[in-house]
């Protein structure tokens, strides 16, 4: 097939990689513009431009796709097919309606839970067993499309929104090759979604990731991992960010108030919570490197009893 690929983070790139190893002619490359980054705001480019770059393929870098503008550049690249992938625009009924099969997208959930934004980190976030990624028809909704293809994934114990991330980028990337093979040989019946089975997520801030110990052990470690590698969780120690990269759910003492540290060794530093308590294992203080607990304990001394988040 002819294709229009729209993607702008990591997580397209595998997909726009494999098309090209499928034999699918990609005509141009739709992506976000260039966004200043660092102290020297210099424009830095999305990883799928830098792919498309590599590639030798055309790039477009719409402000907004519902300029007429838009429209007219797309009409120059006739293809067969769009295929989106996290692409971060939404596609006016004009754009969906242009070529012969559509537009699909690639979403990283098993439609129709999580729909919307960083459906992979809630995942991890909500303690769900299995996760998954789908292939949808577009249409003028937000991820309401008619199911085309799905494939689950089974996450692991120490699962992390990073580890999650790559496993169905690469899932996602083959179950669009087989996606478009499939509509070219009219072997796919698309799924109406269920509306009643819909959950819609919300954007992943910064301040999600401060730890209240008045939760649950197993509701902090999930947030811990859903929020790794971005933007980390974390607490106060002595007034410094206090990041919390990896810790595990262990029994936690009786009459130990939440948010203190109830358990203290060499090698152990353990912080009691609404139920059960976190040991702690990979941390990071304001200004300092990420370290195992056992390092970091040799170098800043701590007190049982003492709480953090303060």
């Amino acid at each position: 097939m002819k294709v229009i690929f729209m993607g702008t983070p990591d997580f397209a790139v595998p997909v726009l990689e494999q098309l090209q190893e499928a034999g699918h002619e990609v005509v141009l490359v739709v992506t976000q513009p260039d966004k200043p980054k660092g102290r020297g705001k210099s424009l830095c480019f999305s990883p799928v431009k830098e792919k498309a770059l590599a590639n030798h393929l055309p790039v477009y870098q719409p402000e907004s796709l519902k300029e007429e503008e838009a429209l007219q550049t797309l009409m120059q690249y006739p293809a067969d097919i769009i295929v989106v992938v996290a692409f971060g625009q939404i596609l006016p009924k004009s754009i969906l309606e242009l070529p012969k099969y559509g537009c699909i997208n690639v979403h990283a959930s098993l439609l129709p839970k999580y729909r919307g934004a960083a459906p992979i980190q809630w995942a991890v976030i909500n303690g769900e067993k299995v996760s998954g990624v789908t292939t949808m028809q577009m249409d003028a909704g937000l991820d309401t499309g008619d199911i085309l293809l799905q494939e689950a994934i089974t996450l692991q114990e120490k699962e992390t929104a990073g580890s999650l991330f790559e496993r169905l980028s690469l899932a996602g990337a083959k179950l669009a090759v087989q996606t478009l093979t499939k509509l070219e040989q009219g072997d796919i019946r698309p799924q109406k979604q269920k509306e009643e089975e819909a959950t819609l997520t919300r954007q992943i801030k910064k301040e999600l990731g401060r730890l209240n110990f008045y939760n649950t052990a197993k509701e902090l470690e999930c947030l811990i991992r859903g929020l790794n590698p971005w933007p980390s969780a974390y607490t106060y120690l002595n007034g410094k960010t206090f990041k919390i990269w990896e810790a595990e759910v262990v029994e936690k003492p009786k009459e130990a108030a939440p948010g203190t540290i109830c358990v203290l060794s060499k090698k152990e530093c353990v912080v009691a919570c609404k139920e059960d308590a976190l040991s702690l294992k990979t941390v990071q203080l304001e200004g300092k490197k990420r370290m195992e607990i056992e390092a970091f304990l040799r170098g800043f001394p701590l007190e049982k009893g003492v709480t953090l988040g303060g």
